[in-house]
């Protein structure tokens, strides 16, 4: 039934995520000004590039990101001038806290400029010091999501992180020393990594929930582009995804009962904000190199040339290179979609929101019933156990098209130049590298 299951859900993630030849963005579409958006911040610098990650990063370089961080600040201006207000940020990468004085600087700003209520952040287990959370915690941040991934020593060296963020010891102490410091912190876990066994897995549960007592633990299945698999094959091994489901019921069964599910693979020990922003926000919009949008209807992508956003901002364009927008329909199952994917679909809400919703998703509705996937409790629609094993498939499959769009957009630099024209002519940039590259 997975294979099944799977199968149908990557034909229809891939179809969402073939976004339309490269367009030049001048302005982004006009927000609603009754309404306060969500913004996500793309941070692309990483000190160690991950041979799992399929996310847009680019190994560190001190000049490199000065420059970025500018561009993203006078986008961040350029948005606000545009009439977009904020409520709620995530910053994602990459590593933010790269620079977490440059990143400091770029959310001082922002709360300046919109009446931001929490901001989400994500980091490395190195930059879990006094030092870095102090600062972080200064500039409003509310919630830290730290990837630590796993803490099987073995399973580290081949993730080519134990060098770089140290032994499972050394990562747990790090957690200790960051608890207090911030409303949720959040530990970022994989299962169904390719050497990984059952009692690796309960380990790792065990120290997270039992040893430490994170806020919040998420766990995602291991999930890639296939270019990336296809690296991931020389350095961690093929994976099985046969097992992904009962390594997921493993964790399931596992957890304490003080931590409850706040979407299908994130668990809170007190409430705290849910680990995917687009669950809680149909509409959001994304800013910098990698970042992807979604309003009114329609997806939006950034560049993944650095060189490229550097100069469309320094123009007075924005970062948006791509669009993509939905069907009707197609707009309906992406509401169900991220509505589930926190466990349950209000009635009133999605009716309200797309007036006809239940009548013109009858097949599906009546699918994931007949499945035992959702229940129905008059007012709302569930997703059961069996069902939030149903949406790991679909938001693995969501997110590894995402990650070949990614690729894509990767290996798309140079048509993206092509068709918005020459900035170089206009905006001399010496210190920059020759177009198309990083």
């Amino acid at each position: 039934m997975d294979s099944l299951l799977t199968a149908g859900f990557r034909h229809n993630s891939r179809r969402l995520t073939r976004f339309a030849r490269p367009q030049p963005s001048e302005t982004l579409p006009p927000p609603d000004p009754a309404r306060k958006y969500m913004l996500y911040l793309h941070i692309p610098f990483c000190t160690v590039l991950c041979p799992f990650c399929s996310f847009h990063r680019v190994c560190f370089e001190e000049q490199k990101t000065v420059r970025y961080f500018e561009s993203l600040r006078q986008e961040i201006r350029m948005a606000h001038e545009a009439g977009y207000s904020f409520s709620d940020l995530y910053v994602g990468g990459g590593t933010p806290t790269v620079m977490p004085g440059e990143m400091a600087k770029t959310l001082e700003l922002l709360r300046r400029l919109s009446p931001i209520q929490s901001i989400s952040i994500e980091t490395n287990p190195d930059d879990l010091t006094p030092g870095v959370m102090s600062q972080m915690r200064d500039a409003g941040v509310t919630r830290v999501s730290v990837g630590i991934q796993s803490l099987d020593d073995e399973l580290l060296k081949q993730m080519d992180r134990y060098e770089k963020y140290g032994s499972s010891a050394q990562v747990m102490k790090r957690l200790e020393g960051a608890r207090g410091f911030f409303e949720t912190l959040n530990a970022d876990m994989i299962f169904n990594l390719p050497h990984q066994d059952e009692n690796s897995l309960l380990k790792d549960i065990d120290l997270l929930t039992r040893d430490i007592e994170v806020s919040q633990a998420t766990f995602y299945p291991l999930m890639s582009a296939e270019s990336t698999m296809r690296k991931m094959l020389r350095t961690m091994g093929e994976v099985d995804f046969d097992r992904e489901g009962r390594m997921y019921r493993l964790i399931l069964d596992s957890l304490p009962d003080a931590y409850h599910p706040s979407s299908a693979w994130c668990f809170n020990r007190e409430s705290g904000t849910v680990d995917e922003y687009i669950i809680e926000n149909e509409e959001y919009l994304g800013l910098g190199s990698g970042s992807m949008s979604y309003l009114d209807g329609i997806l939006y992508s950034s560049t993944f040339s650095l060189n490229h956003y550097n100069r469309q901002i320094a123009a007075g364009r924005f970062g948006i290179s791509r669009r993509q927008p939905l069907t009707r329909r197609d707009r309906l199952r992406y509401f169900m979609l991220m509505n589930l994917f926190g466990l349950s679909l209000d009635k009133r809400t999605a009716e309200a929101r797309y007036p006809g919703f239940f009548w013109k998703l009858a097949p599906e509705i009546a699918g994931l019933k007949l499945l035992g996937a959702v229940r129905d409790e008059g007012d709302r629609l569930v997703l059961t156990r069996y069902g939030m094993r149903i949406w790991i498939l679909i938001m693995r499959e969501f997110f590894m098209a995402v990650s070949d769009f990614r690729d894509l957009m990767r290996h798309s630099i140079r048509d993206e130049l092509d068709a918005f024209g020459p900035l170089e002519t206009r905006l001399p940039t010496p210190d920059l590298r020759p177009p198309g590259t990083y």
